[in-house]
């Protein structure tokens, strides 16, 4: 199934969760994670499967002066 991280479209296996893409994409902490433009608690990253065209945001923050 395909699904858009980070406005990049990525074929994933359906079932995938949170985790399973945070993996496949080599995410480093710390990030915050959004689907369909919604916040999604740390909690819930391994229970939250993806569907078909969902977009999904990792948002790493930033520092500086």
């Amino acid at each position: 199934m395909r699904v858009i991280v980070n406005q990049i479209a990525k074929e994933v296996s359906d079932g995938s969760t949170i985790d399973d893409v945070l993996l496949l994409i080599d995410a480093k902490p710390p990030f915050a994670v959004a689907i369909n433009y919604e916040f999604v608690p740390k909690t819930r990253h391994a229970e939250e499967v993806l569907r078909e065209g969902d977009e999904m945001e990792v948002i790493s923050p930033v520092t500086g002066g």
